[in-house]
């Protein structure tokens, strides 16, 4: 046997066995880039809609606390029931450092609008509005990291015909305050 038709053949299996070994490394890095992007987009909806539900429960309190009873127990029931703490967690396990960043400041100003509504404070009561367009200042900044590292194409208020994110400007009582809608501009 010749030495020369032996170390080709060896060279050669080693050259398809590396080829292999790196194909199979590259689908499996793909495959956990899909996943890892599958498991981002479902905690981000997950985690704007708890928000969502606690909001709307939240704004429900604030117009008729009266019917809430213990105003402290029922905000912070707003928060738990939604999930909102959970899908928090899993939001620090999976989202980029941006997203959670910006998922954190959403949760900071949620909480603050539970405090006025268990203070007390109504749909209509400045205090009331003083946190909530912060909140929703907050909402479109959490969206608009969300869209830019999902799929690179941020919205701006002007897409809907609004001058900043926080609605303070189609607020009627806002606007009977005669708040100044650029303070809530980023």
């Amino acid at each position: 046997m010749e030495w020369g038709t032996l170390v080709a053949t060896l060279g050669g299996g080693l050259i398809a066995i590396a080829g292999t070994v790196l194909a199979d490394r590259l689908r499996t890095r793909q495959e956990h880039r899909r996943g890892l992007q599958a498991r981002r987009r479902d905690v981000y909806t997950e985690f704007i809609a708890a928000a969502g539900a606690a909001h709307t429960e939240l704004r429900r309190l604030a117009q008729n606390p009266a019917g809430a009873g213990d105003l402290e127990e029922a905000s912070r029931a707003a928060l738990t029931d939604a999930r909102i703490y959970e899908v928090r967690e899993r939001l620090f396990i999976d989202a980029s450092a941006r997203v959670a960043g910006t998922g954190q400041a959403m949760f900071e100003r949620l909480r603050a609008l539970r405090k006025a509504v268990a203070a007390g404070a109504g749909i209509s009561a400045p205090a009331f509005h003083d946190v909530y367009h912060p909140y929703l200042d907050a909402v479109w900044a959490y969206r608009e990291a969300v869209r830019d590292e999902l799929e690179g194409r941020v919205l701006a208020p002007a897409d809907f015909g609004w001058a900043a994110w926080d609605g303070r400007e189609r607020c009627p009582h806002c606007a009977d305050r005669g708040t100044d809608t650029a303070a809530g501009q980023r």
